[in-house]
C-alpha cells in the first residue's frame, strides 16, 4: 500500500521510530479560533465554522478571505492559498514548542479552553506523547509497527517490537503475555492454559516528568513505580469459563471498563492488580491468536493523567495483536527447526575424538549463516590396526536437512569401511556406489587419508575435495599435490591414491570448501591466503615449536571475512608425532607349535632393551596365549609387534578372519581361557578385521605392573 502524505501533516515522522519519536498533532497557531482543525482532526465532529476546515483535497472555499500576513490558522487548506497567492509555496506546519513569530503568544487568549488544550496535546507536559487523533496518524502508525514487528526472527525480537513500536507511540505502558509453553505447529496443548509474563515495557523514568508513574486510581497518595513488572502477576492459570478465558475466546481487544473484562484483570493481573491499571478507557486487553488457538495476550496502559483510547484504538490494538500472533507463530516454528538442525548436525558430527598413538588431532565445524545452519559437512578419523589412523573429511552439496541425512548415511558407511581396512581408493569407490544408491543427486566431495605412525607415511585419495595442506616443523606451508578426481556420487570413476611423508612435527591440515571459497574469492585464491596464514602462525613460536594444534585452528578461521560464512566449515587438524624405530620390535613367527615359546622369549628381550622388566611375567603370559590361538588355525607366518608409547602396546596378526570371542570357559573345558585372561590383566584389548586376515592386540600401562 502506497502512502500519500497530507498537506497540514508533518512529514517525515516515524511513528515507531526506535528512539521513540511521537505523533504530535500539530500545535495550533496561537490566535487562531479552535474551528481551524481539520474536519478529520476528531471522527465523527463538524468544524464550528463552515468552509475553514474543510475535509483535506476537497478545497471548499473559505468563508472568509485568508490571512497572507503568516498569522492566519495553521491548517488553512492549500486550495484557498493558491486562489490568491497561485505562486506562493504551500504553507509549512509550525514545529513544536516553537512559537510561529515573536510575540504571537501576547496576541489574544487561546480560542479553546482547558479541556480544548487537552484535545490538541498542549496540556501535557514537554516530552510526553500526544495520542493519534488522525486516521492518517492511526494508519502510518500500524504500517510502520507491522514492519518492525515483522523484521524479528526469533520470539525475543518480535516481542521487543510490538513493545518498542507502542511505546510511547500508542501508550505508555504494555504487558505481553504468552502462552507456557508455547505450541509448536499442530500439536495440540496438553493440561491447564497456562499464560506467563513475557515481556514489560514502559515509558522511561526520565520522561515522566510529573513522577506519577502507573498508580492505583483508588489511592489518594499514589506511589511511584520504578519498574512495571510490579504490574503483573508473572504467571497465572486461565480457568475454563472464568472471565479472562472468555475475553480470549472473544479474540478482539476490548477496553478494560468493560464487565467481563474487568472482571478478567484480577485474573491477570493477580490479586489487586486491577486497582493498578487506570479507569476509564486507558487500558485495552488484546488476545494474540496465532494460527490455530489464543497464544497470549497483551494490555496497553495509559497514564491517568493521559487522553483516554478511542474506539478506532481497538482496530490499532486487533492489527497489532494480529501480526504479533503471526510473527510469534512462525518463530516457535522456526526455533523448533533450528533445534533440530542443531541436534541432527551435533548427532552426525564426532562427540569426542579419539586419541590415537603417535597422531594429535583437533577439529572445528561452524554453521553457516543463521539462514542456512544444517549443511553436509563432516569430518572424522577413525583408529585402524597397526596404530594407524583414518582422517577423513567429506562435504555434502547442498543445506537442508536432506543432505545433513546422506551426510550421515556416508559418514557411517565411511566408518563401515575403515573397518575393514581397505585401501583409501577402495573406500572412495564404495561411496560413491552408495551415494548412487541414495539418489541420482546425491553428491559429495571427500577426502580419505590414512596414516601411519610407524613408517611416517601417509596414503591419500581425493574425490573432488580441495587438497590439504601440511604445515612443516621449519614453517613452510605445502599444498599437498593429491589426484583431483570426481565427486562421489557421479559413477564411472577410478579413484587414485598416492602415498607421501609425513614427518615428525609436521601438521596435516583437511578443510572444506568454506573455508577457503566464497562469493568474495575463488577457491584457489582461498588457498593461497590459507597457506600464507599457515605460515605465518608458524613464524610465531619459531622453527623448532610447531604451534598447539587448538590456537592453529582458532587462527585459521580468524581468516574468515564478515562476507566468508556462505558454507558451514569443517576443519581437521592432525599433527604427527610418530612412532620412533627404536619403539617398535616387530617379528614373522612359522605357524608351528614351537611358535608361543619363541613369542614369550623376544617379548621378554625387547622389555628388557627398553627397562620394562616390571611387566616380563604378564606379558609373557598374555603374548603366549594369543600366539597359541593364532597359530592353531593360521596356515602362513604369524605377526608379531611390541610399541613401545605410552603404554605397551602388543600386536597379533593372522591370516584368519574370524574374530574371536570372549566366553566362560566350563569347568571340565581344557581350553578357552586366554582370552579370559587377557581381559583380566591387559589395560584395553580388541581385535580387527583386515583384508588378509585379522588383527588381536591388547595393551598394557608402563607406569605399574596390573593387579
Amino acid at each position: 500500500m502506497t502512502e500519500h502524505p497530507i498537506s497540514f501533516e508533518r512529514p517525515g515522522a516515524d511513528p515507531a521510530d526506535p528512539r521513540g519519536a511521537l505523533l504530535h498533532t500539530p500545535t495550533q497557531v496561537p490566535g487562531a479560533p479552535a474551528a481551524a482543525l481539520p474536519a478529520q482532526a476528531r471522527t465523527g465532529e463538524t468544524p464550528s465554522t463552515p468552509g475553514t476546515a474543510a475535509p483535506c483535497g476537497k478545497g471548499k472555499e473559505p468563508a472568509s478571505p485568508p490571512d497572507t500576513t503568516g498569522t492566519g490558522p495553521e491548517h488553512s487548506q492549500p486550495a484557498a492559498v493558491e486562489a490568491v497567492e497561485p505562486d506562493m509555496p504551500r504553507p509549512r506546519p509550525v514545529p513544536e514548542a516553537v512559537t510561529e513569530r515573536p510575540g504571537a503568544e501576547q496576541d489574544g487568549p487561546q480560542g479553546g479552553g482547558e479541556g480544548q488544550e487537552r484535545r490538541m496535546g498542549q496540556g501535557l507536559s514537554p516530552g510526553q506523547p500526544t495520542p493519534m487523533r488522525r486516521d492518517g496518524d492511526r494508519l502510518r502508525f500500524v504500517g510502520a509497527a507491522t514492519r518492525r514487528i515483522a523484521r524479528g526472527i526469533d520470539l525475543d525480537e518480535i516481542v521487543m517490537g510490538l513493545c518498542r513500536a507502542t511505546v510511547p507511540t500508542f501508550s505508555d505502558a504494555i504487558l505481553v503475555y504468552l502462552r507456557d509453553p508455547l505450541p509448536v505447529g499442530d500439536e495440540r496443548p496438553t493440561g491447564p492454559l497456562l499464560l506467563r509474563l513475557r515481556r514489560t515495557d514502559r515509558i522511561p523514568a526520565e520522561r515522566d516528568t510529573e513522577g506519577t508513574g502507573f498508580s492505583p486510581a483508588l489511592q489518594p497518595e499514589p506511589a511511584e513505580l520504578s519498574e512495571l513488572d510490579s504490574l503483573g502477576a508473572e504467571l497465572c492459570e486461565v480457568r475454563p469459563g472464568s472471565a479472562l478465558a472468555e475475553v480470549l475466546r472473544g479474540v478482539r481487544p476490548v477496553f478494560t471498563d468493560a464487565p467481563a473484562a474487568h472482571a478478567a484483570l484480577p485474573e491477570l493481573l493477580g490479586e489487586g492488580g486491577e486497582l493498578l491499571v487506570p479507569a476509564g478507557q486507558r487500558a485495552i486487553l488484546a488476545p494474540l491468536r496465532g494460527r490455530r488457538r489464543v497464544i497470549g495476550a497483551a494490555l496497553f496502559l495509559r497514564r491517568p493523567e493521559r487522553l483516554a483510547f478511542e474506539p478506532d484504538d481497538l482496530l490499532v490494538a486487533a492489527q497489532l495483536a494480529t501480526h504479533s500472533a503471526l510473527g510469534i507463530d512462525k518463530a516457535v516454528l522456526y526455533g523448533r527447526e533450528a533445534y533440530i538442525a542443531d541436534e541432527l548436525q551435533r548427532t552426525m558430527l564426532p562427540e569426542h575424538l579419539p586419541r590415537p598413538t603417535g597422531v594429535r588431532l583437533a577439529s572445528r565445524y561452524l554453521p553457516a549463516a543463521e539462514t542456512a545452519r544444517v549443511g553436509g559437512d563432516w569430518y572424522d578419523a577413525i583408529p585402524l590396526p597397526g596404530s594407524r589412523v583414518a582422517l577423513v573429511v567429506g562435504d555434502v552439496m547442498g543445506h537442508s536437512m536432506t543432505s545433513a541425512a546422506i551426510m550421515g548415511q556416508l559418514r557411517t558407511t565411511a566408518q563401515t569401511l575403515a573397518g575393514l581396512d581397505l585401501p583409501p581408493q577402495e573406500v572412495l569407490h564404495h561411496l560413491d556406489e552408495q551415494a548412487q544408491r541414495l539418489g541420482t543427486d546425491r553428491m559429495a566431495t571427500c577426502l580419505y587419508a590414512v596414516y601411519d605412525p610407524v613408517s611416517h607415511r601417509i596414503t591419500i585419495a581425493n574425490a573432488g575435495h580441495p587438497p590439504p595442506v601440511l604445515l612443516h616443523l621449519g614453517g613452510r606451508a605445502e599444498v599437498l599435490r593429491v589426484p583431483p578426481g570426481a565427486p562421489i556420487g557421479v559413477g564411472g570413476v577410478d579413484f587414485e591414491a598416492v602415498e607421501l611423508d609425513a614427518p615428525a612435527g609436521a601438521t596435516l591440515l583437511l578443510y572444506t570448501d568454506g573455508l577457503v571459497e566464497s562469493r568474495l574469492r575463488d577457491v584457489w585464491t582461498g588457498i593461497e591466503q590459507l597457506r600464507e596464514k599457515l605460515a605465518a602462525t608458524a613464524q610465531l613460536t619459531g622453527p623448532d615449536h610447531p604451534p598447539p594444534l587448538e590456537a592453529l585452528c582458532d587462527e585459521v578461521l580468524d581468516m574468515l571475512g564478515p562476507g566468508d560464512r556462505d558454507d558451514d566449515i569443517a576443519l581437521l587438524a592432525a599433527r604427527f608425532d610418530g612412532i620412533a624405530p627404536s619403539d617398535v620390535a616387530y617379528w614373522f613367527l612359522e605357524p608351528e607349535d614351537a611358535a608361543p615359546g619363541r613369542a614369550r622369549r623376544l617379548a621378554r628381550r625387547a622389555l628388557a632393551r627398553w627397562g620394562l622388566e616390571e611387566l616380563s611375567d604378564s606379558v609373557e603370559l598374555l603374548v603366549s596365549e594369543v600366539v597359541t590361538n593364532a597359530v592353531r588355525y593360521a596356515s602362513r607366518p604369524v605377526t608379531l609387534r611390541l610399541l613401545r608409547t605410552d603404554v605397551l602396546r602388543c600386536e597379533v596378526g593372522d591370516d584368519v578372519p574370524q574374530l574371536p570371542r570372549l566366553r566362560q570357559a566350563r569347568a571340565t573345558d581344557e581350553g578357552g581361557r586366554g582370552l579370559y585372561l587377557v581381559n583380566r590383566l591387559a589395560r584395553r584389548w580388541g581385535a580387527t578385521r583386515l583384508s588378509t586376515g585379522k588383527v588381536v592386540w591388547f595393551e598394557l600401562s608402563k607406569t605399574a605392573a596390573p593387579n
